[in-house]
Protein backbone atom coordinates (compact mmCIF):
# COMPACT_ATOMS: atom_id res chain seq x y z
CA UNK A 1 0.00 0.00 0.00
CA UNK A 2 1.40 3.20 -1.25
CA UNK A 3 1.61 6.22 1.27
CA UNK A 4 -1.69 8.88 1.68
CA UNK A 5 -0.50 12.16 1.76
CA UNK A 6 -1.83 15.51 0.83
CA UNK A 7 1.04 15.27 -2.14
CA UNK A 8 -0.60 11.97 -3.23
CA UNK A 9 -4.36 13.61 -2.87
CA UNK A 10 -3.00 16.94 -5.42
CA UNK A 11 -1.45 14.45 -8.00
CA UNK A 12 -4.47 12.68 -8.47
CA UNK A 13 -6.78 15.63 -8.92
CA UNK A 14 -4.66 16.76 -11.77
CA UNK A 15 -4.69 13.32 -13.25
CA UNK A 16 -8.39 13.70 -12.97
CA UNK A 17 -9.04 17.49 -14.15
CA UNK A 18 -10.89 18.20 -11.29
CA UNK A 19 -10.50 21.82 -9.94
CA UNK A 20 -10.52 23.13 -6.57
CA UNK A 21 -10.00 26.58 -4.84
CA UNK A 22 -9.22 26.06 -1.46
CA UNK A 23 -6.28 23.70 0.02
CA UNK A 24 -8.60 22.98 2.75
CA UNK A 25 -10.29 20.17 0.58
CA UNK A 26 -6.98 18.59 -0.09
CA UNK A 27 -6.96 17.82 3.98
CA UNK A 28 -10.31 16.95 3.73
CA UNK A 29 -9.85 14.32 1.30
CA UNK A 30 -6.76 12.94 3.21
CA UNK A 31 -9.07 13.19 6.20
CA UNK A 32 -11.79 10.99 4.63
CA UNK A 33 -9.37 8.73 2.40
CA UNK A 34 -7.82 7.81 6.40
CA UNK A 35 -11.00 7.33 7.98
CA UNK A 36 -12.18 5.34 4.66
CA UNK A 37 -9.32 3.47 4.33
CA UNK A 38 -8.91 4.14 0.81
CA UNK A 39 -6.22 4.96 -1.45
CA UNK A 40 -6.15 8.57 -3.24
CA UNK A 41 -6.80 7.21 -6.44
CA UNK A 42 -9.65 5.06 -4.56
CA UNK A 43 -11.35 8.27 -3.22
CA UNK A 44 -11.45 9.96 -6.27
CA UNK A 45 -13.12 7.32 -7.81
CA UNK A 46 -15.53 7.49 -5.28
CA UNK A 47 -15.91 11.44 -6.19
CA UNK A 48 -16.02 11.10 -9.58
CA UNK A 49 -18.39 8.45 -9.45
CA UNK A 50 -20.46 10.70 -6.94
CA UNK A 51 -20.45 14.05 -8.38
CA UNK A 52 -21.56 12.24 -11.67
CA UNK A 53 -24.27 10.79 -10.14
CA UNK A 54 -25.84 14.55 -8.87
CA UNK A 55 -25.31 16.07 -12.41
CA UNK A 56 -21.35 16.93 -12.32
CA UNK A 57 -20.96 18.57 -8.26
CA UNK A 58 -17.86 20.95 -8.21
CA UNK A 59 -15.76 20.10 -5.79
CA UNK A 60 -16.36 22.55 -2.83
CA UNK A 61 -16.93 21.80 1.09
CA UNK A 62 -19.98 21.78 1.18
CA UNK A 63 -20.09 19.03 -1.54
CA UNK A 64 -17.76 17.18 -0.26
CA UNK A 65 -19.55 16.85 3.44
CA UNK A 66 -22.09 14.90 1.87
CA UNK A 67 -20.19 13.35 -0.35
CA UNK A 68 -18.44 11.57 3.00
CA UNK A 69 -21.74 11.22 4.78
CA UNK A 70 -22.97 8.63 1.92
CA UNK A 71 -19.82 7.00 1.03
CA UNK A 72 -19.13 6.44 4.95
CA UNK A 73 -22.67 4.58 4.69
CA UNK A 74 -21.74 2.76 1.80
CA UNK A 75 -18.76 1.57 2.82
CA UNK A 76 -20.45 0.83 6.47
CA UNK A 77 -23.24 -1.59 4.14
CA UNK A 78 -20.44 -3.20 2.46
CA UNK A 79 -18.63 -4.15 5.29
CA UNK A 80 -21.82 -5.88 7.15
CA UNK A 81 -22.80 -7.66 4.01
CA UNK A 82 -19.03 -8.77 3.86
CA UNK A 83 -19.07 -9.89 7.91
CA UNK A 84 -22.29 -11.89 6.56
CA UNK A 85 -20.35 -13.36 4.02
CA UNK A 86 -17.28 -14.16 6.04
CA UNK A 87 -20.10 -15.72 8.91
CA UNK A 88 -21.59 -17.83 6.28
CA UNK A 89 -18.22 -19.35 4.91
CA UNK A 90 -16.76 -20.10 8.14
CA UNK A 91 -20.18 -21.61 8.99
CA UNK A 92 -19.41 -24.31 6.51
CA UNK A 93 -15.79 -24.94 6.84
CA UNK A 94 -14.51 -27.44 8.84
CA UNK A 95 -11.50 -26.16 10.52
CA UNK A 96 -8.26 -28.59 10.78
CA UNK A 97 -8.15 -30.94 14.06
CA UNK A 98 -6.44 -28.87 16.72
CA UNK A 99 -6.93 -25.16 14.94
CA UNK A 100 -8.56 -22.23 16.67
CA UNK A 101 -10.04 -19.67 14.77
CA UNK A 102 -8.53 -16.19 15.10
CA UNK A 103 -9.86 -13.15 13.27
CA UNK A 104 -7.21 -11.66 10.73
CA UNK A 105 -7.22 -7.45 10.65
CA UNK A 106 -5.14 -6.10 7.76
CA UNK A 107 -5.67 -2.09 6.94
CA UNK A 108 -7.41 -3.05 3.57
CA UNK A 109 -10.01 -5.78 5.59
CA UNK A 110 -10.42 -4.06 8.74
CA UNK A 111 -11.98 -6.79 11.45
CA UNK A 112 -15.77 -5.37 12.07
CA UNK A 113 -15.76 -4.25 15.53
CA UNK A 114 -19.26 -2.37 15.46
CA UNK A 115 -21.23 -4.15 16.67
CA UNK A 116 -18.87 -4.35 20.37
CA UNK A 117 -18.69 -0.68 20.35
CA UNK A 118 -22.35 0.14 19.81
CA UNK A 119 -23.10 -2.02 22.46
CA UNK A 120 -21.21 -0.39 24.68
CA UNK A 121 -23.09 3.03 24.72
CA UNK A 122 -26.73 3.51 23.77
CA UNK A 123 -25.56 6.89 22.82
CA UNK A 124 -23.17 5.52 19.87
CA UNK A 125 -25.70 2.75 18.86
CA UNK A 126 -28.33 5.68 18.40
CA UNK A 127 -25.99 7.87 16.44
CA UNK A 128 -27.38 10.90 14.49
CA UNK A 129 -25.85 10.24 11.45
CA UNK A 130 -26.40 6.65 11.36
CA UNK A 131 -30.36 7.57 10.23
CA UNK A 132 -30.47 10.81 8.41
CA UNK A 133 -28.12 12.71 5.72
CA UNK A 134 -28.93 15.71 7.97
CA UNK A 135 -28.14 13.99 11.48
CA UNK A 136 -28.16 17.79 13.62
CA UNK A 137 -29.57 17.72 16.89
CA UNK A 138 -32.41 19.93 17.65
CA UNK A 139 -31.37 23.05 19.19
CA UNK A 140 -34.63 23.83 20.41
CA UNK A 141 -34.80 20.49 22.50
CA UNK A 142 -31.44 20.71 23.37
CA UNK A 143 -31.88 24.17 24.80
CA UNK A 144 -35.45 23.35 26.61
CA UNK A 145 -35.85 24.76 29.92
CA UNK A 146 -37.66 22.84 33.28
CA UNK A 147 -35.82 19.78 33.10
CA UNK A 148 -37.53 17.68 35.50
CA UNK A 149 -40.72 19.84 36.69
CA UNK A 150 -43.12 18.09 37.93
CA UNK A 151 -46.18 19.37 36.03
CA UNK A 152 -48.94 17.13 37.90
CA UNK A 153 -49.45 15.27 40.91
CA UNK A 154 -51.28 12.67 42.46
CA UNK A 155 -51.99 11.41 46.11
CA UNK A 156 -48.71 12.28 48.52
CA UNK A 157 -45.84 12.70 47.72
CA UNK A 158 -44.44 13.37 51.02
CA UNK A 159 -41.74 10.82 52.14
CA UNK A 160 -41.60 9.17 49.15
CA UNK A 161 -38.82 8.07 47.22
CA UNK A 162 -38.24 8.37 43.53
CA UNK A 163 -34.21 7.66 43.50
CA UNK A 164 -32.77 4.91 44.21
CA UNK A 165 -34.86 1.97 44.43
CA UNK A 166 -34.93 -1.02 45.71
CA UNK A 167 -33.56 -2.84 42.62
CA UNK A 168 -35.53 -6.28 42.50
CA UNK A 169 -35.42 -6.20 38.63
CA UNK A 170 -35.94 -9.77 37.53
CA UNK A 171 -37.39 -10.57 40.84
CA UNK A 172 -40.85 -8.36 40.23
CA UNK A 173 -44.18 -10.47 39.36
CA UNK A 174 -45.00 -9.55 35.93
CA UNK A 175 -47.71 -11.41 33.97
CA UNK A 176 -49.45 -10.11 30.73
CA UNK A 177 -53.85 -10.95 30.71
CA UNK A 178 -54.02 -12.43 27.32
CA UNK A 179 -56.95 -13.34 25.28
CA UNK A 180 -58.17 -16.46 25.30
CA UNK A 181 -58.19 -17.34 21.86
CA UNK A 182 -55.24 -17.69 19.05
CA UNK A 183 -52.64 -15.74 19.79
CA UNK A 184 -52.55 -12.03 18.02
CA UNK A 185 -49.58 -13.13 15.85
CA UNK A 186 -51.76 -15.50 13.91
CA UNK A 187 -53.47 -13.92 10.32
CA UNK A 188 -55.75 -11.46 10.49
CA UNK A 189 -59.19 -10.86 8.58
CA UNK A 190 -59.41 -7.06 8.52
CA UNK A 191 -60.71 -6.38 4.86
CA UNK A 192 -62.08 -9.60 4.39
CA UNK A 193 -64.07 -9.57 7.43
CA UNK A 194 -67.96 -10.61 7.46
CA UNK A 195 -70.86 -8.11 7.96
CA UNK A 196 -72.80 -10.68 10.31
CA UNK A 197 -69.23 -11.20 12.16
CA UNK A 198 -68.71 -7.65 12.92
CA UNK A 199 -72.05 -7.60 14.13
CA UNK A 200 -71.87 -11.14 16.07
CA UNK A 201 -69.07 -9.31 18.05
CA UNK A 202 -71.17 -5.85 18.75
CA UNK A 203 -74.16 -8.14 19.60
CA UNK A 204 -72.03 -10.31 22.49
CA UNK A 205 -70.75 -6.69 23.63
CA UNK A 206 -73.93 -5.69 24.29
CA UNK A 207 -75.47 -8.92 26.08
CA UNK A 208 -72.22 -9.16 28.14
CA UNK A 209 -72.52 -5.88 30.04
CA UNK A 210 -76.19 -5.49 29.64
CA UNK A 211 -75.99 -8.81 32.12
CA UNK A 212 -73.22 -7.00 34.29
CA UNK A 213 -75.16 -3.74 34.54
CA UNK A 214 -78.68 -5.57 35.90
CA UNK A 215 -77.18 -7.40 37.99
CA UNK A 216 -75.20 -4.28 39.20
CA UNK A 217 -78.16 -2.34 39.68
CA UNK A 218 -80.56 -4.88 40.50
CA UNK A 219 -82.60 -4.43 37.19
CA UNK A 220 -85.66 -6.98 36.46
CA UNK A 221 -85.47 -7.24 33.19
CA UNK A 222 -84.99 -4.81 30.21
CA UNK A 223 -88.14 -3.40 28.00
CA UNK A 224 -87.87 -4.03 24.15
CA UNK A 225 -86.70 -0.76 22.71
CA UNK A 226 -89.68 -0.10 20.36
CA UNK A 227 -92.31 -1.12 23.03
CA UNK A 228 -94.97 1.37 23.82
CA UNK A 229 -95.54 2.10 27.14
CA UNK A 230 -96.99 4.51 29.89
CA UNK A 231 -94.92 4.16 32.44
CA UNK A 232 -91.43 4.09 32.93
CA UNK A 233 -89.35 1.77 31.33
CA UNK A 234 -85.43 0.47 31.75
CA UNK A 235 -84.09 0.05 27.97
CA UNK A 236 -80.55 -1.70 26.68
CA UNK A 237 -78.51 -0.84 23.53
CA UNK A 238 -76.19 0.47 21.96
CA UNK A 239 -75.19 4.53 20.91
CA UNK A 240 -75.62 4.77 17.49
CA UNK A 241 -76.07 8.52 15.59
CA UNK A 242 -79.14 8.67 12.72
CA UNK A 243 -76.78 9.39 10.23
CA UNK A 244 -73.30 9.70 8.11
CA UNK A 245 -72.57 13.00 10.16
CA UNK A 246 -70.97 13.95 13.23
CA UNK A 247 -73.31 12.88 16.82
CA UNK A 248 -74.84 15.29 18.77
CA UNK A 249 -77.98 15.63 20.99
CA UNK A 250 -80.54 15.44 18.03
CA UNK A 251 -79.10 12.68 16.19
CA UNK A 252 -78.88 9.99 19.04
CA UNK A 253 -80.66 6.47 18.05
CA UNK A 254 -80.39 3.30 20.45
CA UNK A 255 -79.76 0.13 18.80
CA UNK A 256 -81.21 -2.83 21.36
CA UNK A 257 -79.72 -6.66 20.88
CA UNK A 258 -81.50 -9.28 19.47
CA UNK A 259 -82.71 -10.15 22.79
CA UNK A 260 -84.81 -6.78 23.29
CA UNK A 261 -85.86 -6.48 19.30
CA UNK A 262 -82.86 -5.25 17.91
CA UNK A 263 -84.71 -2.22 16.65
CA UNK A 264 -83.36 1.12 16.38
CA UNK A 265 -85.39 4.01 18.82
CA UNK A 266 -84.67 8.09 18.79
CA UNK A 267 -83.69 9.39 22.39
CA UNK A 268 -84.76 12.41 23.60
CA UNK A 269 -82.00 13.51 25.96
CA UNK A 270 -83.54 16.91 27.03
CA UNK A 271 -84.63 15.95 30.23
CA UNK A 272 -81.35 14.70 31.40
CA UNK A 273 -78.99 17.08 33.12
CA UNK A 274 -75.79 15.64 32.61
CA UNK A 275 -74.55 13.15 30.02
CA UNK A 276 -71.88 11.96 27.90
CA UNK A 277 -72.60 10.05 25.19
CA UNK A 278 -70.31 8.97 21.62
CA UNK A 279 -71.41 6.30 18.98
CA UNK A 280 -70.56 2.67 20.14
CA UNK A 281 -71.39 3.43 23.60
CA UNK A 282 -73.55 0.47 25.47
CA UNK A 283 -75.93 2.22 28.16
CA UNK A 284 -78.82 1.37 30.13
CA UNK A 285 -81.45 4.62 30.29
CA UNK A 286 -84.48 4.90 32.09
CA UNK A 287 -87.38 7.20 30.53
CA UNK A 288 -91.25 7.27 28.47
CA UNK A 289 -91.61 6.10 25.66
CA UNK A 290 -95.17 6.35 25.14
CA UNK A 291 -95.27 5.90 21.21
CA UNK A 292 -92.84 3.67 20.72
CA UNK A 293 -91.55 5.53 18.39
CA UNK A 294 -89.05 8.19 20.92
CA UNK A 295 -87.87 7.22 24.70
CA UNK A 296 -87.82 10.52 26.72
CA UNK A 297 -84.78 9.38 28.80
CA UNK A 298 -84.63 10.51 32.30
CA UNK A 299 -81.95 8.41 33.96
CA UNK A 300 -78.41 7.41 32.18
CA UNK A 301 -77.24 4.27 34.26
CA UNK A 302 -73.43 4.60 35.41
CA UNK A 303 -71.03 1.41 35.31
CA UNK A 304 -68.97 0.02 37.84
CA UNK A 305 -65.48 -0.58 38.97
CA UNK A 306 -63.67 -3.42 40.56
CA UNK A 307 -60.80 -3.19 42.92
CA UNK A 308 -57.29 -5.15 43.60
CA UNK A 309 -55.36 -5.68 46.49
CA UNK A 310 -51.45 -4.38 45.74
CA UNK A 311 -49.45 -6.71 47.82
CA UNK A 312 -46.49 -5.34 47.64
CA UNK A 313 -44.82 -1.50 46.61
CA UNK A 314 -43.75 -0.98 43.15
CA UNK A 315 -42.53 1.79 41.09
CA UNK A 316 -43.25 2.41 37.58
CA UNK A 317 -41.95 4.62 35.29
CA UNK A 318 -44.13 5.23 32.24
CA UNK A 319 -43.31 7.17 28.43
CA UNK A 320 -45.00 7.24 25.44
CA UNK A 321 -42.99 8.13 22.06
CA UNK A 322 -42.19 9.81 19.89
CA UNK A 323 -38.98 9.48 21.35
CA UNK A 324 -37.05 12.02 18.82
CA UNK A 325 -37.67 15.65 18.23
CA UNK A 326 -39.51 16.63 14.73
CA UNK A 327 -37.09 18.31 13.31
CA UNK A 328 -34.44 15.66 13.24
CA UNK A 329 -33.89 11.75 13.99
CA UNK A 330 -31.58 12.16 16.66
CA UNK A 331 -32.90 10.29 19.59
CA UNK A 332 -31.65 12.47 22.46
CA UNK A 333 -34.74 12.56 24.07
CA UNK A 334 -34.54 8.78 24.40
CA UNK A 335 -31.24 9.02 25.71
CA UNK A 336 -31.94 11.44 28.13
CA UNK A 337 -34.66 8.72 28.86
CA UNK A 338 -32.32 6.44 29.65
CA UNK A 339 -30.21 8.39 32.10
CA UNK A 340 -33.84 9.09 34.11
CA UNK A 341 -34.02 5.42 34.40
CA UNK A 342 -30.35 5.04 35.60
CA UNK A 343 -31.01 7.45 38.29
CA UNK A 344 -34.50 6.70 39.60
CA UNK A 345 -34.11 2.71 39.34
CA UNK A 346 -37.63 1.95 39.21
CA UNK A 347 -38.78 -1.53 39.05
CA UNK A 348 -40.93 -1.56 36.00
CA UNK A 349 -39.86 0.89 32.89
CA UNK A 350 -43.31 0.86 30.60
CA UNK A 351 -42.28 2.19 27.01
CA UNK A 352 -45.08 3.07 24.25
CA UNK A 353 -44.95 3.73 20.49
CA UNK A 354 -43.94 5.33 18.32
CA UNK A 355 -40.56 4.00 18.29
CA UNK A 356 -39.96 4.73 14.56
CA UNK A 357 -42.81 7.36 13.91
CA UNK A 358 -44.59 7.39 10.90
CA UNK A 359 -45.28 10.78 11.46
CA UNK A 360 -42.20 12.15 11.37
CA UNK A 361 -41.59 14.43 8.13
CA UNK A 362 -37.90 12.60 7.46
CA UNK A 363 -39.51 8.99 7.58
CA UNK A 364 -42.70 10.18 5.54
CA UNK A 365 -40.21 11.32 2.85
CA UNK A 366 -37.80 8.12 3.19
CA UNK A 367 -34.91 10.74 4.41
CA UNK A 368 -33.16 7.70 6.21
CA UNK A 369 -30.29 5.60 5.90
CA UNK A 370 -31.21 2.34 7.11
CA UNK A 371 -34.34 0.36 7.02
CA UNK A 372 -37.27 1.23 9.32
CA UNK A 373 -36.62 -1.82 11.12
CA UNK A 374 -33.53 -1.32 11.57
CA UNK A 375 -33.24 1.47 13.68
CA UNK A 376 -36.34 0.27 15.68
CA UNK A 377 -33.85 -2.62 17.07
CA UNK A 378 -31.52 -0.46 17.44
CA UNK A 379 -33.46 1.51 19.68
CA UNK A 380 -34.77 -1.63 21.28
CA UNK A 381 -30.99 -2.43 21.92
CA UNK A 382 -30.25 0.62 23.01
CA UNK A 383 -32.68 0.48 25.61
CA UNK A 384 -32.11 -3.10 26.75
CA UNK A 385 -28.19 -2.10 27.41
CA UNK A 386 -28.65 1.18 28.68
CA UNK A 387 -30.65 0.23 31.92
CA UNK A 388 -28.60 -3.24 32.46
CA UNK A 389 -27.46 -1.87 35.76
CA UNK A 390 -30.95 -1.12 36.74
CA UNK A 391 -31.95 -4.69 36.48
CA UNK A 392 -35.62 -2.87 35.61
CA UNK A 393 -38.18 -4.92 33.99
CA UNK A 394 -38.82 -3.70 30.33
CA UNK A 395 -42.34 -3.74 29.10
CA UNK A 396 -42.38 -2.73 24.99
CA UNK A 397 -45.99 -1.75 23.70
CA UNK A 398 -46.12 -0.64 20.18
CA UNK A 399 -48.01 2.08 18.35
CA UNK A 400 -50.48 1.98 15.19
CA UNK A 401 -47.49 5.18 14.34
CA UNK A 402 -44.74 2.74 14.28
CA UNK A 403 -43.78 2.91 10.60
CA UNK A 404 -42.40 -0.50 10.49
CA UNK A 405 -44.99 -2.79 12.18
CA UNK A 406 -48.31 -3.96 11.58
CA UNK A 407 -51.01 -1.24 11.09
CA UNK A 408 -54.17 -3.00 12.41
CA UNK A 409 -56.32 -2.67 15.68
CA UNK A 410 -55.57 -4.92 18.19
CA UNK A 411 -51.60 -4.43 17.73
CA UNK A 412 -49.59 -7.93 17.89
CA UNK A 413 -46.65 -7.22 19.77
CA UNK A 414 -42.80 -6.93 18.41
CA UNK A 415 -41.33 -9.71 17.31
CA UNK A 416 -37.47 -9.29 18.17
CA UNK A 417 -36.58 -13.12 18.86
CA UNK A 418 -33.02 -12.48 20.23
CA UNK A 419 -34.18 -9.77 22.83
CA UNK A 420 -37.13 -11.35 24.14
CA UNK A 421 -34.50 -13.94 26.05
CA UNK A 422 -33.91 -11.88 28.15
CA UNK A 423 -35.90 -11.91 31.33
CA UNK A 424 -36.21 -8.28 32.01
CA UNK A 425 -38.00 -7.71 28.27
CA UNK A 426 -41.59 -8.59 27.63
CA UNK A 427 -43.08 -7.49 24.32
CA UNK A 428 -46.87 -6.78 24.72
CA UNK A 429 -49.49 -6.19 22.25
CA UNK A 430 -52.15 -3.29 21.93
CA UNK A 431 -53.76 -2.74 24.16
CA UNK A 432 -52.96 -5.31 27.01
CA UNK A 433 -53.65 -5.54 30.85
CA UNK A 434 -50.51 -6.10 32.61
CA UNK A 435 -50.61 -7.25 36.16
CA UNK A 436 -47.33 -5.77 37.83
CA UNK A 437 -46.97 -7.66 41.94
CA UNK A 438 -50.94 -7.86 42.10
CA UNK A 439 -50.92 -4.07 40.42
CA UNK A 440 -53.54 -4.20 37.10
CA UNK A 441 -52.10 -1.53 34.72
CA UNK A 442 -54.52 -1.20 32.07
CA UNK A 443 -52.02 0.02 29.22
CA UNK A 444 -52.46 1.26 25.00
CA UNK A 445 -50.98 3.75 22.77
CA UNK A 446 -53.94 4.11 20.74
CA UNK A 447 -54.96 8.00 21.13
CA UNK A 448 -58.84 7.06 22.29
CA UNK A 449 -58.99 10.34 23.71
CA UNK A 450 -58.54 12.03 21.52
CA UNK A 451 -61.14 10.56 18.73
CA UNK A 452 -63.39 10.01 21.57
CA UNK A 453 -63.44 13.68 21.79
CA UNK A 454 -63.82 14.54 18.01
CA UNK A 455 -67.16 12.08 18.85
CA UNK A 456 -68.95 12.48 21.98
CA UNK A 457 -71.29 14.69 22.84
CA UNK A 458 -72.21 15.84 26.48
CA UNK A 459 -74.18 17.97 28.27
CA UNK A 460 -73.07 19.21 32.01
CA UNK A 461 -69.40 17.06 31.78
CA UNK A 462 -65.94 18.75 31.05
CA UNK A 463 -64.05 16.35 28.23
CA UNK A 464 -62.24 14.55 31.23
CA UNK A 465 -65.31 13.23 32.49
CA UNK A 466 -65.45 11.11 29.36
CA UNK A 467 -63.57 8.13 31.70
CA UNK A 468 -65.85 9.07 34.65
CA UNK A 469 -69.39 7.07 33.92
CA UNK A 470 -68.32 3.94 32.37
CA UNK A 471 -64.73 3.36 32.29
CA UNK A 472 -64.65 2.82 28.53
CA UNK A 473 -67.15 -0.08 29.72
CA UNK A 474 -64.39 -2.57 29.67
CA UNK A 475 -63.51 -1.84 26.24
CA UNK A 476 -60.06 -0.35 25.42
CA UNK A 477 -61.75 1.19 22.04
CA UNK A 478 -65.34 1.54 22.41
CA UNK A 479 -66.03 4.18 19.65
CA UNK A 480 -68.33 2.16 17.06
CA UNK A 481 -67.77 3.22 13.81
CA UNK A 482 -64.08 3.92 14.40
CA UNK A 483 -62.25 6.96 13.12
CA UNK A 484 -61.22 6.40 9.40
CA UNK A 485 -57.13 5.66 10.24
CA UNK A 486 -58.25 2.66 12.50
CA UNK A 487 -57.63 -0.35 11.19
CA UNK A 488 -60.19 -2.44 13.16
CA UNK A 489 -60.35 -6.12 13.10
CA UNK A 490 -63.08 -7.01 15.06
CA UNK A 491 -63.09 -10.73 15.86
CA UNK A 492 -59.61 -10.18 17.21
CA UNK A 493 -61.05 -7.44 19.25
CA UNK A 494 -63.65 -8.91 20.70
CA UNK A 495 -60.91 -11.36 22.37
CA UNK A 496 -57.83 -9.10 22.84
CA UNK A 497 -59.68 -5.31 22.91
CA UNK A 498 -61.79 -5.97 26.13
CA UNK A 499 -60.58 -5.37 29.96
CA UNK A 500 -60.17 -8.50 31.65
CA UNK A 501 -60.85 -7.05 34.78
CA UNK A 502 -61.19 -2.69 35.48
CA UNK A 503 -57.33 -1.83 35.91
CA UNK A 504 -55.98 -0.02 39.24
CA UNK A 505 -54.18 2.16 37.02
CA UNK A 506 -55.40 2.55 33.06
CA UNK A 507 -52.49 4.76 30.83
CA UNK A 508 -53.48 6.40 27.63
CA UNK A 509 -51.51 9.02 26.29
CA UNK A 510 -52.74 11.16 24.19
CA UNK A 511 -51.75 14.30 22.04
CA UNK A 512 -54.16 16.00 24.45
CA UNK A 513 -52.63 17.50 27.64
CA UNK A 514 -51.20 15.05 30.39
CA UNK A 515 -53.69 15.17 33.54
CA UNK A 516 -54.05 12.22 36.21
CA UNK A 517 -57.64 11.71 37.46
CA UNK A 518 -59.31 9.27 39.51
CA UNK A 519 -62.14 7.56 37.87
CA UNK A 520 -64.26 5.45 40.30
CA UNK A 521 -61.43 3.72 41.76
CA UNK A 522 -59.42 3.65 39.12
CA UNK A 523 -55.93 6.44 37.99
CA UNK A 524 -56.36 7.27 34.55
CA UNK A 525 -52.98 8.63 33.63
CA UNK A 526 -52.02 11.01 30.21
CA UNK A 527 -48.00 10.66 30.59
CA UNK A 528 -48.01 13.09 27.58
CA UNK A 529 -45.34 12.36 24.82
CA UNK A 530 -41.47 12.26 25.38
CA UNK A 531 -41.29 14.96 22.77
CA UNK A 532 -43.80 17.64 21.91
CA UNK A 533 -42.78 18.86 18.06
CA UNK A 534 -39.52 20.32 18.35
CA UNK A 535 -39.12 20.44 22.07
CA UNK A 536 -38.91 18.09 24.83
CA UNK A 537 -42.43 16.08 26.19
CA UNK A 538 -43.08 14.61 29.26
CA UNK A 539 -43.51 11.29 31.04
CA UNK A 540 -44.99 9.60 34.31
CA UNK A 541 -43.45 7.35 37.04
CA UNK A 542 -45.82 6.12 39.51
CA UNK A 543 -44.96 4.61 42.99
CA UNK A 544 -47.84 1.93 44.49
CA UNK A 545 -48.13 1.33 47.90
CA UNK A 546 -49.46 -1.56 50.34
CA UNK A 547 -53.21 -1.35 50.27
CA UNK A 548 -55.05 -2.73 53.21
CA UNK A 549 -58.55 -4.01 53.25
CA UNK A 550 -61.21 -1.89 54.35
CA UNK A 551 -63.59 -2.47 57.38
CA UNK A 552 -66.18 -4.45 56.02
CA UNK A 553 -63.43 -6.94 54.63
CA UNK A 554 -63.59 -5.83 51.19
CA UNK A 555 -60.36 -5.01 49.29
CA UNK A 556 -59.43 -1.76 48.89
CA UNK A 557 -57.86 0.27 46.00
CA UNK A 558 -54.35 1.09 46.24
CA UNK A 559 -52.62 3.36 47.32
CA UNK A 560 -50.83 5.36 44.49
CA UNK A 561 -48.53 8.13 44.12
CA UNK A 562 -48.38 9.35 40.86
CA UNK A 563 -46.49 12.43 38.95
CA UNK A 564 -46.10 13.48 35.05
CA UNK A 565 -42.64 15.20 35.16
CA UNK A 566 -40.39 16.88 32.13
CA UNK A 567 -37.81 14.93 30.12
Amino acid sequence: MSTINLETIKSELEMFGIDYDDEAILDKLLEQSICNRLQADQIMLEWVAFSVTKSGLKLNIDNLEQFEHEVSNCLLFCTQIQDIIDHLLDSYSTPAKGSQKRSLSTPEHPQSKRSAALLASPGLLLSPASFSPSGTPSQKYSQRGAKGEVVVKFGSSEGSQWAGGNGRGVGVSLELLEGPEESLRSSYKFMFQRLRDVRNVLTDKIEELGETLRNHFNIEEFSPAALPAQDSITILGQVCCDSKGKLNAQSVVLEAGPEHGAQLVPVDLSELKEYSLFPGQVVVMEGLNTTGRRLVASKLHETHTLTCLVPEPVSVLVACGPYTPSDSLTFDPLLDLISVIVRDRPDVCVLLGPFVDAKHEQIEKAQVTETFEAIFTRCVESIVEGTKSVGCRLVFVPSQRDVHHHPIYPQPPFSLPDLCKDQRVTMAPDPCTLLVEGVALGLTSTDILFHMGAEEINGGFYFEAVLTDRLWLYSYYPLYPPVEDMNMDYEKFQSYGQMPLTPDVLVVPSELRYFIKEVIGCVCVNPGRLTKGQVGGTYSRLLIQRSSQSEDGQRASPCLTCQVVKI
